[in-house]
């Protein structure tokens, strides 16, 4: 093979080789990009997904707290009840013993 078909054919496998080269290099660049924006993707899905679960948690805190409070306020209630009922049982006791001891203490001063 004559010296200058040699060098041609040498020249021409190093272009080749660039091309290659360019183009793995760009496809390298690709999919770079690729996955970069595809972990983009994940992240604000996750970040997504973080803020759900907050939101379900605090809504399930404040529907546990509004449950407390209703029970607390319904016990509250119930025992109100108890001494109002108590009070009034010893209404008539009470004003008995308030008659008694004024007369006493009319007495006490004729």
């Amino acid at each position: 093979m004559p010296r200058p078909e040699v060098l041609d054919r040498i020249k021409e496998a190093e272009r080749e080789a660039e091309e290659i080269v360019a183009d793995a290099e760009d496809e390298r660049d690709q999919r770079l990009e690729e996955a970069r924006n595809e972990g983009e993707q994940i992240r604000e899905r996750a970040h997504e997904e973080a803020e759900q679960m907050a939101d379900e948690r605090l809504e399930a805190a404040r529907e546990e707290i509004d449950a407390e409070r209703e029970a607390r306020l319904e016990e509250g209630q119930k025992a109100r009840e108890r001494l109002e009922a108590q009070a009034d049982e010893r209404v008539d006791e009470v004003v008995e013993h308030v008659i008694e001891s004024f007369e006493e203490a009319v007495h006490a001063q004729t």
